[in-house]
């Protein structure tokens, strides 16, 4: 299981925003959410979801305009569910909490904990993982590169955001220059400018990489 938990940056100097995310992303994302988008304690707001694809959406959709520090968290969710994410437990969330704290402290404001690699699950965090062991890419990697696509975006002008909304949803390059009033080639260069192909390549392997640190939570939690 995925649990995201984002904390609001400079929440005392300015308005909560928590309202209009958590409105955002349950637009975005509620369908695939286990349980609605909580806000859990002043500014914080905490989200729960099976899929790695929804946690990497939702990811993304947070740390868009860098107003949140975002913690992505993979480990286990207590059940039965409770009726709200504040009710909650699981080492997913203590691994989701462990990450949002480094978060503030990152470039981008976003990182990943998994749940065997975090102090509350029994080990100490410089342990050495099985993923380590095996050679397979471990938490500390993927957050890595989730942390390069952060970044990468965080540079892209409005201009460029302006296209890549309108691209994303399939919509052909002459139309968005037709909506925009620009021409196909003003929409392509911004497109090149905004890095969208590189953005776009990228989303796949990582929601394949995300799944995998959850299948090994999976396996931790059944040995």
């Amino acid at each position: 299981m995925f649990v995201i938990t984002a904390d609001q940056v400079g929440s005392r100097r300015g308005a909560d925003r928590a309202g209009d995310l958590i409105a955002a992303l349950e637009r975005a994302h509620g369908d695939a959410l286990l349980l609605p988008a909580d806000q859990t304690a002043g500014d914080e707001i905490q989200l729960a979801t099976s899929t790695a694809s929804t946690a990497l959406a939702i990811v993304l959709d947070a740390t868009r305009d860098g107003r949140w520090s975002v913690g992505l968290g993979v480990g286990g969710v207590r059940t039965p569910l409770p009726d709200a994410a504040r009710k909650a437990t699981g080492t997913a969330f203590i691994a989701a909490r462990e990450a949002v704290q480094a978060a503030k402290r990152a470039d981008g404001r976003f990182a990943l904990r998994a749940a065997s690699e975090v102090p509350e699950s029994g080990l100490d965090p410089g342990t050495t993982t099985t993923a380590e062991v095996g050679g397979a890419i471990d938490a500390a990697g993927v957050e890595a590169l989730v942390r390069l696509l952060v970044l990468l975006r965080e540079r892209r002008s409005e201009p460029g955001w302006e296209v890549v909304d309108l691209a994303r949803g399939g919509r052909l390059q002459k139309d968005v220059a037709a909506d925009l009033g620009i021409s196909p080639a003003a929409v392509s260069a911004r497109l090149k400018a905004a890095m969208w192909r590189a953005e776009s390549d990228a989303i796949a392997p990582l929601e394949r990489l995300l799944a995998e640190l959850d299948a090994r939570a999976d396996s931790d939690r059944t040995r």
